[in-house]
C-alpha cells in the first residue's frame, strides 16, 4: 500500500483508500479480494485512527470518510439428514463418523465438539467462540455417538469427512456445513430465530439472520393476521 499513501497527509486517508481499491494488485497483477482489500484498509486506518487520538495528528478522524469494501462470505450449502447418513456410510473412521452425527444433530463447531464436556443430557461448551459458556441439548440420535465419542486430532476427523464426501459424491462440502444443515433443519421445522441463535451460540443476531429465508411460510402466517379479529375481542350483537 506505500506507493499509495507515500508523502500524503493523514487528511488523505479517504482518498488513499479509494485509490487502492480501485488500483491495488498483487504482486503478479492479478486483482486483490474483496477480503484482501478490507482488511489491508483496516490496518491502514486503524494506524492513522491511533495517530490521531494518541498523539494528535490530524484535526479530525481521519477514517470518517473511509469505505472498506463488502465481503459476502457466507456459505449457503447444507445437507439434508439423508445425505448426512450418506456420508456417514462412507466413513471407515469410527471417531469421525460419530463427530459428523454430533456435528448434525446438535450445530456444534468441530473445535467445540473435540472439548464438549457432557452433563446429563446435555454438552457443556465452557470456552465458546464468543466467549460465554454454552449448554447443547443433546439430541437422542445422537446420544450414543457422544458417549462413545473419543477426541482425537482435529486434521484426523477433518482428512476422514473430506474423503468419506467424496466418495457419497458431495464435493465441495466442508465439516462446518454440517453446522449449517443443523441450523437450516431446525429452521425448516418452525424452530424461531431467537431460539436458533441461542442453540448455535450466536451473539450477534445478524448471524442468524442468514437462515430467516427458511421461515417464509411463518412469516406469511405473520402477515395474514394483520386485520383479523382478536380472538378475545367481544362480539358485537346486531342490532
Amino acid at each position: 500500500m506505500l506507493p499509495f499513501y507515500h508523502g500524503r497527509p493523514l487528511e488523505a486517508l479517504a482518498d488513499v483508500c479509494k485509490a487502492y481499491r480501485l488500483k491495488g494488485v498483487k504482486e503478479n497483477g492479478s486483482p486483490l479480494s474483496p477480503a484482501t482489500l478490507r482488511n489491508r484498509i483496516r490496518y491502514l486506518t486503524a494506524a492513522c485512527r491511533y495517530a490521531w487520538k494518541q498523539h494528535g495528528m490530524g484535526d479530525g478522524d481521519p477514517a470518517a470518510r473511509v469505505v472498506a469494501p463488502t465481503v459476502q462470505n457466507e456459505r449457503h450449502q447444507y445437507l439434508t439428514r439423508e445425505q448426512v447418513l450418506m456420508i456417514c456410510r462412507q466413513c471407515r473412521n469410527k471417531t469421525a463418523r460419530q463427530a459428523i452425527r454430533i456435528a448434525f444433530y446438535s450445530g456444534m463447531r468441530l473445535g467445540e465438539i473435540l472439548v464438549a464436556e457432557i452433563s446429563g443430557q446435555a454438552w457443556v461448551l465452557r470456552d465458546t467462540k464468543n466467549g460465554n459458556p454454552r449448554i447443547v441439548p443433546m439430541h437422542p440420535k445422537a446420544a450414543a455417538a457422544a458417549r462413545a465419542f473419543k477426541p482425537c486430532p482435529k486434521i484426523t476427523i477433518q482428512r476422514a469427512w473430506e474423503k468419506a464426501r467424496d466418495r457419497a459424491g458431495f464435493h465441495g462440502h466442508t465439516f462446518h456445513d454440517l453446522r449449517h444443515s443443523a441450523a437450516t433443519a431446525m429452521a425448516n421445522a418452525g424452530v424461531d430465530l431467537f431460539t436458533l441463535g441461542r442453540v448455535l451460540g450466536h451473539k450477534d443476531s445478524r448471524s442468524t439472520a442468514r437462515y430467516s429465508h427458511h421461515h417464509i411460510d411463518t412469516l406469511a402466517a405473520a402477515v395474514g393476521k394483520i386485520g383479523q379479529k382478536s380472538p378475545n375481542q367481544p362480539q358485537k350483537k346486531a342490532a
